[in-house]
């Protein structure tokens, strides 16, 4: 009988870890894990609990690692049902972390189970990489323990991240890649002055006006065999006049740039400032990168997953590259990784929640990746 993955679940979201906090998470899962025969280690980086936990077969077959977090964000005003109490109501399991993405780890974790217990396991290694730092500034998880692992020799042939990746059925989306996310905070410095005296002064809003026409008078690019077009968008001009017959001295504008694998954030920061050099001299500007683009091209780990996903749920699990970013953008550097999970559409919602049988589903479907992949 397959390996309920509900009380992992439940045990696991009753663990109030909003980001950094671990609240027992990691314990969990090394009590669900060491029976197993998964050797655990815990790697505390700053505030942030993580674990690594690899279960070896002993032969030269793959190496698939299971990556997902247990930290969630805050839960909010205005639950139905408490968000760390886990309850199950009407068949569905209602709580903070039910699908993003404790509901995913509890499933991967009984796929496993049932795995060991099948002798499935024995065909090659299965590791779990879980961080608490996913939801919160990402500096002292996943990154910090791919060094780890590096260092230890023990980077995987594939990974695969929990998240909760379909749109409205279960399977029907894989995440293959993800845009970069590249954020700018630039400042225009110019002249204060009288309004009625603008030979005297030199107004920063008009430099900036210039700039941002510039950036946005045309696409980035019209997108790629994988990806939708990159897009800028300017989220905030703020100048803080306190009066109307000011020019002001300085002007400031914060924009994002999603983008494809037709740019890098080096190559989009130099754009940038050569933009700001012609319009505006006298300027500040800084950059931040949370990620770059990447792909996995579909080849034999993406084919055995979307095996899987055809067999367990009938979906064809549609190659898609959508979305924001998640920590895979960080494990791309060792080793090809693809996203499959839960539908999405509670996550980070008051009455976050999954169906129970949806959940019995995706642990069999893990079941079915894991025997797709250990082959």
């Amino acid at each position: 009988m397959a390996t309920d993955p509900l009380p992992i679940a439940q045990d696991l979201i009753r663990c109030a870890s909003v980001t950094p906090a671990d609240e027992g998470a990691i314990a969990v899962l090394e009590r669900a894990l060491e029976p197993l025969g998964f050797a655990c280690t815990r790697l505390r980086f700053g505030e942030v609990e993580n674990i690594f936990a690899i279960r070896r077969s002993g032969g030269n077959g793959p190496h698939l690692c299971f990556a997902g977090h247990t930290d969630v964000v805050p839960p909010g005003e205005g639950w139905t049902h408490p968000p760390f109490a886990a309850e199950v109501a009407e068949g569905t399991l209602y709580g903070r972390g039910a699908v993003d993405m404790k509901g995913g780890v509890a499933a991967f974790v009984a796929a496993a189970t049932d795995a060991v217990a099948d002798g499935t396991a024995d065909r090659g290694t299965l590791s779990f990489l879980i961080t608490g730092d996913e939801e919160g500034d990402a500096v002292d998880g996943t990154t910090r323990v791919l060094d780890w692992m590096e260092e230890n020799h023990l980077v995987p042939d594939m990974c695969l991240v929990g998240e909760p990746t379909s749109k409205e059925r279960l399977g029907d989306t894989i995440k293959i890649g993800r845009r970069g996310s590249l954020s700018a905070t630039i400042t225009v410095h110019g002249v204060q002055g009288h309004v009625a005296y603008p030979d005297r002064a030199d107004n920063p809003i008009h430099r900036l006006a210039r700039v941002l026409c510039r950036l946005t008078a045309e696409p980035l690019d019209a997108g790629t065999e994988w990806f939708q077009p990159s897009t800028l968008q300017v989220t905030t001009v703020d100048v803080g006049n306190p009066t109307g017959n000011i020019v002001p001295g300085k002007a400031v504008a914060r924009l994002n740039i999603r983008f494809n694998d037709t740019h890098t954030a080096a190559s989009l920061e130099a754009w940038i400032r050569g933009i700001l050099l012609e319009e505006a001299p006298h300027h500040e500007a800084t950059f931040s990168c949370s990620g770059e683009a990447f792909l996995t091209k579909p080849g034999p780990f993406v084919d055995a997953l979307r095996r899987a996903v055809r067999a367990v749920t009938g979906e064809e699990g549609t190659p898609d590259t959508g979305g924001g970013t998640s920590d895979a953008r960080f494990i791309t550097r060792l080793c090809p990784v693809a996203e499959l999970g839960a539908v999405g559409t509670t996550m980070h919602k008051v009455d976050e929640r999954t169906p129970v049988e949806e959940l019995r589903r995706l642990s069999t479907l893990y079941g079915a990746v894991i025997r797709e992949c250990l082959c």
